[in-house]
């Protein structure tokens, strides 16, 4: 479980100085898909970022499983975020010299997986091992970040904006196979969108305003990614 308690973060210095997290509070249960929900400025990406690990909070405390993870070391932090977190990103920063398996291997390394192929065939692209990241769609290559991070085995899945790059059919493609996945192997998924429909998909959705939580609600029913509006 993951748990931040009255979160705040600023950006800037002296006069320029403001905050962009305002006494966040939240809780993440094991196994769920909770969406962060919010329009451009409203501190989703600044909150995935902080929870993650990728950024530490200026005040508040975050928990993992009951370890405070404000405390650790950046060293410390390194290794929590190598063992146990995965991320995928708007961007799919992959490497260009690499193939399909080289990419995917190298979030694999981490972990000491050697079951990773497992996972390229799951995304769909047991066909195109050998192929670069220039000649693979947008969408292909997304699947290859996916790949990648899952291949960590990872406890929680973050995603920032994952779609926000792709067209409708291979967005929900890729959502079908993030969803299936987490079936499959029962991690918790993080999700920052501005796309209400996606929030359909989520067990919880938590909304985002001028750095505050304006709202908490769970779905009742979930919907699958060909069931959403777009």
């Amino acid at each position: 479980m993951i748990e931040a308690r009255e979160i705040t973060k600023f950006y800037g210095q002296g006069e320029s100085r403001f905050q962009v997290l305002k006494n966040i509070s939240l809780t993440i249960e094991d196994g769920s898909f909770t969406v962060i929900l919010g329009t451009s400025g409203s501190g989703k990406s600044t909150l995935l970022n902080t929870i993650s690990a990728l950024e530490r909070p200026d005040g508040g405390s975050i928990f993992y499983d009951g370890e405070d993870i404000t405390s650790l070391s950046d060293s410390e932090l390194t290794r929590l975020r190598r063992d146990r977190i995965g991320f995928i990103f708007q961007q799919y920063y992959l490497l260009p010299n690499m193939n399909v398996v080289q990419n995917v291997k190298m979030g694999a390394d981490l972990a000491g997986n050697r079951d990773y192929r497992e996972i390229i065939e799951a995304v769909g692209l047991g066909e195109k091992l050998k192929k670069y990241p220039g000649e693979l769609s947008g969408g292909e290559q997304q699947r290859v970040s996916v790949a990648r991070a899952l291949a960590k085995k990872p406890r929680v899945l973050f995603l920032d904006e994952p779609t926000g790059a792709l067209d409708e059919e291979t967005g929900r493609q890729v959502l079908d196979y993030i969803c299936a996945l987490q079936n499959e192997y029962g991690f918790t998924i993080v999700m920052v969108t501005h796309n209400q429909n996606i929030a359909e998909m989520a067990d919880t959705v938590i909304k985002m305003n001028s750095g505050k939580i304006s709202e908490i609600y769970t779905n009742d029913t979930r919907k699958n990614a060909y069931e959403i509006g777009w």
